[in-house]
């Protein structure tokens, strides 16, 4: 059986090269060009044969009732429509439309047109008319043998009085998912013979007359509803008027010049077409990854309450068996469209019908889940003889199941639920209230422009409002995500819903529609989810890492949450490595994470509705569309019309100018300009590399013929523009080949014993710890007297105590007076059972900052101890009448009583535990680095975990294998010089999403912001005031980044190995524009002004090349290049250049002509790695990477010597900083190989101090504003120093 979701086998669906489009041009060669506008145009109706013989009937009055007539295809229309001449001199390239494979549909017809008008259906002969030939040509992809019934879904019937025109829309889905648009009008055509009043005979009666429907399927890949609707309105207005032995001419005709429309590229550039009477208008999608939206959004909203609409989408996320009813068939896949657009980016995954025919009922017995719809007078045969399923009456706004009225599914969790309904009631959702202050409209078009602008700007809020519903249903799910091992905990994020959630939940985790959201989550896909999840992030969050994290104590109390009786919850809390520190005493803030449930979302907070400006392009008038030469008169005019906007556009709006490329370059590929195409794709690739079509370029470049290949090389440019699309090519195809991007994992616990390596990845996958090293900590203690191998049912004990611990601590309730006395983001981690104390009874709470009591009876909180203040901890003993019970004695400073605690058997896993703590609470405050304190509570709870799980005299043994901070104070004290100490403000890691550290690569200030490079392209952004994530993991190319600029408040350019400048939107943070013109990697960027005190950008690159860049234009005004080894750097000053390479300094003028050179003498020769311009002083200072001096150069005389500073313990420098009248300097220890930063006076050349704060060399400074100097070590540091300014 062929199901409808089969219907029609398409190419693959609109992605990059979506826009282009297939016009009806038949050339010679051709390249594989997806569709446009058009796909098809099919006429589907009655035979003539049937017609003429039901006429006769009902003439003679043997027919009594009109029969149900069967509809086939007559006529189908699709490209080419024209073709150039063979013997033609021209040789016609790959860039025309696709060559349509063509196959034969229907079998042998009659040609039975009679010789002499007759009254027996000439209306329905001339419908077929002449073209009824032998076989009907089909385009091979295309499969119509069920679109007749869909065309004709009540059955096709004739009537005795003329009906309106009739439209619905149809949606067809292949085997692999792509889905094909179809827009069908049913118009009735007279059977009466129409001449026989022209020739002087009376007419019938009424009552003889009979009326056949035909219909018109417009068929197109894109879903152009409300176009291809106003399409066949025109079509139709031109049958009316014209003559019905025209009628295949005609629909022929309008079908080529539809065939003839470029769809606009993703943006604010809409298209439109004049199609007599009407102005046709083709909007744009909003974005690369947002599909085409031409329908009315708000249909739903209309037909549906709130809560009702809100059980629909519940039902769909769940993947239920969904029918929907109506009386109107366009009514169907209008509110269905627009249903499965409210759950963008997630795409329904399963068989989807909006519209079913009368004979295709049994459809709905299929057993998967599936999205249909039917007409409402089939409700009550559906409801009785169908089971599981769940019928919507969208006439009714109404929904029940097969099996009862009432709906027994999990609803949308409340939160997410309450904030759409709040959101949607404040939706105008009546165009006529609009129209209340407005006068009547005199033009139709432009009362159509009217009503489509509120559309626009309506739909665009639904979709932001249905956008925030899915982000606010989805939140945290990142926070399960393991990125490194591609794995979802799930039974994690299960545990942490509020608990009337988890059904819905637990439902929606094992579908195909959340499997395909997982996958993209994975693959960190910069979507619309992704930026408005980062938009509407509580501040809170903006700090945190991938893992959840437990609530802290004041959003519990401001949240009303109390604990429930049992004391283990059925919401195990979620793992707790790399956590933050307060941000009391200059630490950054721990925000954990709370429970969703007890999140309120705030209904208007988060969300702005940006309206983009739109601009439309107005295509040509359509030529004659059947003669060749018209077709490319057509195109030459546009190309015209597209280059007088490109000129009329101003150069700061990238944006607009990179679609108009685009769609010129689409005309230049469609009329055979393959190099002219090419150019527009060259810009393109620079201005907005989001919507640039690989695939379609590299189509166009495989199709130039020799002759156009050579004039290619000849241009060098496009050389490189060529030679670098096949490289990204290559490279992507080589990054997916060996990266599967597809998979997605569930973590599950292992069921063999694991070594080491197998033990790390497990952990690792169950995001309880990341960090290797203190992974193999654990596997030590784990082993502790046995093979080192990890048993299955070992570790399952270990995981199961180590979530049941955190399930505990996030179960505590504190009363208000006992919460006022900690800070607001501390959490309690570890909860001793009730002991008697010094200080009363009750039980030992652990946080992040503190010990306290928590008294029984009535809660009350007494202090045990600060880590920090701990001058003493020890075990001990008391006495309890003759016995001596083990306890755990803390002394305070500056307290003359200990606090003692009788932990009994706990006692000696407390003593190691708080002796970590207070370790690393002591190195957190000396490196000024909450990390450390961060680790040392996860070593603390991996202790208790170890401790728990092997139950043995050697538990306490194995759990001090993590005392790894303990023991370092011990062992080896890491004392902070104190001029160290005295300059250091503040630590931050950016590798704490990363399984290792990772080296700092480049650092940049822009107010506000820290944005940090680290390995491969990663590119992290700070909140300078608090220090706290706000942009995760920026995928910046895939090679490393030598430097960053700031070149004006919305942009910042990142010059990489690759060879490549990328430029980021600030305000977006999306990297759309790209500068490729150097052939070598980037390696240096300034800012400078022309000869006219105009803004303008330098950037270098190794071989030597120097260009200079219009800010403005993104274009090269000037290049030259330098004969050196590697150029390094490059620095405006005064209307010159000054160059840094591996072996000289250089200082050029502007045409790139040497003015001068230095270099060190041979006998001192060392590699320079970075130089620094101070005019004021006329000085020059450079450094090398092998060498521990720093030279002080004349500015203005070359001849002079250069001054020598010796930098003591210092055996290379890196990096070089001007702050204030101070020079900073990042280098290396030449006794420890550890990382030095030297300051320096500017003027006395003297250096002031030595700051020892990386375990790695500094690869790199940047200043804050001169009131902190910023600075990135090596890779076995991976940390980025944050220094006071004096």
């Amino acid at each position: 059986m062929l199901l409808p979701w089969m219907l029609l086998p398409v190419a693959p669906s609109a992605g990059d090269e979506g826009m282009f489009w297939s016009p009806g041009v038949c050339v010679c060669m051709m390249a594989e060009l997806p569709s446009g506008l058009l796909e098809a145009c099919v006429v589907v109706g009655a035979s003539s044969e049937k017609l003429r013989e039901i006429y006769q009937l009902h003439q003679h009055g043997h027919a009594k009732e009109l029969p149900l007539l069967e509809a086939e295809v007559l006529q189908v229309h699709a490209p080419p429509f024209v073709s150039k001449e063979t013997n033609s001199s021209q040789a016609i390239g790959p860039a025309f439309s696709r060559v349509q494979r063509r196959k034969s549909f229907i079998k042998k017809k009659k040609r039975d047109r009679p010789a002499h008008a007759s009254g027996d259906g000439e209306s329905a002969n001339r419908v077929e008319g002449s073209s009824a030939t032998e076989d009907i040509s089909v385009p091979k992809d295309l499969d119509l043998i069920a679109l007749p019934q869909l065309c004709f879904p009540g059955g096709l019937q004739l009537t005795n009085e003329q009906r309106e025109d009739s439209y619905h829309f149809l949606v067809f889905t292949d085997l692999f998912g792509n889905r094909t648009h179809g827009v069908v009008v049913q118009h009735y055509r007279s059977l009466h013979h129409e001449s026989s009043a022209q020739n002087g005979q009376t007419h019938r009666r009424n009552s003889s007359r009979l009326y056949a429907p035909f219909a018109i399927c417009i068929i197109s890949k894109f879903p152009y509803y409300n176009a291809l609707r106003d399409s066949l309105s025109c079509l139709l207005v031109q049958l009316r008027l014209g003559r019905q032995s025209d009628f295949e001419d005609t629909v022929k005709e309008v079908s080529a010049k539809l065939s003839l429309v470029p769809l606009p590229p993703p943006g604010q550039l809409h298209v439109s077409f004049s199609l007599r009477p009407l102005q046709i208008f083709l909007p744009a999608r909003e974005a690369q990854d947002r599909p085409v939206i031409d329908i009315n959004l708000h249909l739903p909203l209309l037909c549906f309450t709130h809560t009702t609409l809100l059980q629909v989408l519940s039902c769909l996320l769940q993947e239920q068996r969904l029918v929907l009813f109506s009386s109107d068939w366009a009514r169907l896949t209008l509110v269905a469209e627009s249903l499965l657009l409210y759950l963008q980016p997630l795409s329904w995954q399963q068989p989807y019908v909006p519209v079913l025919a009368r004979g295709m009922l049994d459809f709905l017995m299929a057993p998967t889940a599936f999205l249909m719809g039917c007409h409402v007078s089939h409700f009550e045969e559906v409801a009785a003889e169908m089971e599981d399923l769940i019928l919507v009456n969208i006439d009714e706004g109404s929904i029940q199941s097969s099996w009862t009225e009432q709906i027994d599914l999990p609803c949308i969790p409340l939160s997410a639920a309450d904030c759409f309904v709040s959101r949607a009631e404040n939706l105008q959702l009546h165009y006529d209230l609009e129209l209340c202050h407005s006068g009547v409209g005199t033009d139709a078009n432009e009362c159509r422009v009217h009503r489509r602008d509120w559309q626009r700007r309506l739909n665009t809020q639904i979709q932001n409002i249905s956008l925030e519903l899915v982000v606010n249903i989805f939140r945290e799910v990142q926070d399960y995500l393991n990125y490194e091992y591609r794995v979802f905990n799930s039974e994690e994020f299960l545990r942490t819903r509020e608990p009337g959630d988890q059904s819905f939940y637990k439902t929606v985790l094992d579908t195909h529609i959340f499997h395909s959201f997982l996958r993209d989550r994975l693959n960190r896909k910069l979507d619309t989810y992704s930026r408005m999840e980062v938009n509407t992030r509580a501040p809170r969050n903006r700090a945190m890492t991938e893992s959840p994290r437990r609530p802290p104590m004041s959003e519990l109390s401001r949240s009303g949450y109390s604990a429930p009786e049992p004391r283990l919850s059925r919401r195990l809390g979620a793992s707790l490595p790399n956590l933050d520190q307060s941000s009391v005493d200059g630490h950054t803030a721990l925000y954990p994470h709370r429970l969703a449930s007890l999140r309120r979302i705030t209904p208007d907070a988060g969300l702005t509705c940006h309206q983009k400006a739109v601009k439309v392009f107005r295509l040509p008038e359509f030529p004659p569309p059947l003669a060749y030469h018209y077709v490319q008169s057509y195109y030459a005019d546009m190309v015209v019309s597209l280059g007088k906007a490109i000129s009329c556009t101003p150069s700061d709006d990238a944006s607009l100018l990179a679609r108009y490329h685009y769609l010129r370059a689409l005309v230049n590929t469609v009329s055979n300009k393959r190099l002219d195409a090419l150019e527009d794709f060259q810009s393109l690739y620079k201005t907005d590399a989001e919507i640039f079509p690989p695939q379609m370029v590299k189509s166009l470049v495989d199709s130039l013929p020799e002759s156009e290949r050579a004039q290619a090389e000849r241009r060098p440019e496009l050389k490189r523009f060529i030679n670098r699309t096949k490289r990204d090519q290559e490279r992507e195809q080589s990054r997916t080949s060996s990266q599967d991007e597809g998979a997605v994992k569930r973590f599950k616990l292992p069921k063999k014993h694991m070594q080491l390596e197998e033990f790390v990845k497990c952990v690792q996958e169950s995001g309880m710890v990341k960090d290797q090293g203190t992974i193999h900590r654990l596997f030590d203690a784990l082993t502790v007297g046995q093979q080192k191998q990890v048993g299955p049912d070992l570790f399952r004990v270990f995981y199961t105590i180590w979530k049941e611990t955190e399930a505990e601590a996030q179960e505590v309730c504190l009363p208000a007076s006992v919460s006022e006395h900690l800070e607001t983001s501390e959490c309690v981690f570890k909860l001793s059972s009730s002991v008697k104390t010094s200080r009363g009874v009750g039980k030992i709470a652990m946080t992040q900052r503190r010990l306290f009591l928590l008294t029984d009876g009535r809660p009350g909180y007494v202090e045990a101890a600060q880590y920090r203040d701990i001058e003493d901890l020890k075990v001990s003993s008391a006495p309890l009448l003759l016995l001596r019970i083990p306890s755990l004695k803390v002394r305070v400073r500056g307290r003359k009583e200990a606090f003692e605690a009788n932990l009994k058997t706990e006692t000696e896993l407390w003593n190691l535990m708080v002796k970590e703590m207070i370790a690393g609470r002591s190195m957190a405050d000396l490196h000024k680095d909450p990390q450390y304190m961060q680790q040392a509570l996860t070593n603390a709870l991996l202790m208790d975990a170890v401790v728990g799980s092997l139950q043995s005299s050697k538990a306490i043994y194995a759990a001090s294998k993590l005392a790894h901070f303990d023991r370092m104070k011990t062992e080896v004290p890491m004392m902070v010089p104190q001029t160290t100490a005295e300059v250091l403000k503040h630590k931050i890691n950016p590798s704490v999403e990363l399984t290792t550290p990772h080296a700092v690569d480049v650092l940049l200030y822009t107010p506000g912001q820290l944005w940090v490079s680290v390995s491969r392209g990663k590119v992290m952004v700070f909140d300078a005031s608090t220090w706290s994530l706000t942009h995760t993991c920026l995928q910046v190319g895939t090679a490393r980044l030598n430097c960053m600029l700031e070149v004006d408040r919305d942009q910042v350019w990142m010059g990489s190995e690759d060879s490549v400048i990328y430029i980021i939107t600030v305000v977006s943070m999306v990297c759309n524009k790209q500068l490729t013109e150097h052939r070598t990697e980037v390696t240096g960027l300034t800012l400078g002004a022309d000869k006219y005190s105009q803004k303008v950008a330098y950037s270098c690159s190794a071989e030597g090349s120097v260009m200079l860049w219009d800010v403005a234009t993104l274009q090269v005004k000037k290049q030259f290049r330098l004969s050196c080894d590697r150029l390094l750097s490059v620095f405006s000053h005064n209307g010159g250049l000054w160059c840094c390479s591996r072996d000289s300094i250089m200082e050029v003028w502007r045409n790139g002509s040497l003015k001068h050179s230095m270099s060190l003498p041979e006998k001192q020769r060392a590699t320079f790695s970075s130089i620094l311009l101070l005019p004021e002083l006329e000085e020059v200072w450079s450094v090398c990477m092998d060498s521990g001096e720093v030279c002080v150069w004349h500015m203005k005389d070359a001849t002079k010597p250069y001054q020598r500073v010796e930098l003591q313990d210092c055996s290379g420098c890196f990096c070089m900083i001007r702050v204030k009248n101070q020079v900073w300097i990042g280098g290396v220890a030449r006794s420890s190989a550890k990382g030095k930063v030297y300051i320096l006076d500017a003027e006395r050349h003297l250096v002031l101090k030595e700051l020892h704060g990386h375990a790695d060399r500094v690869t790199t400074l940047c200043s804050a504003e001169d009131r902190y100097a910023l600075s990135g070590a090596g890779k076995h540091d991976g940390k980025i120093a944050i220094w006071k300014v004096e």
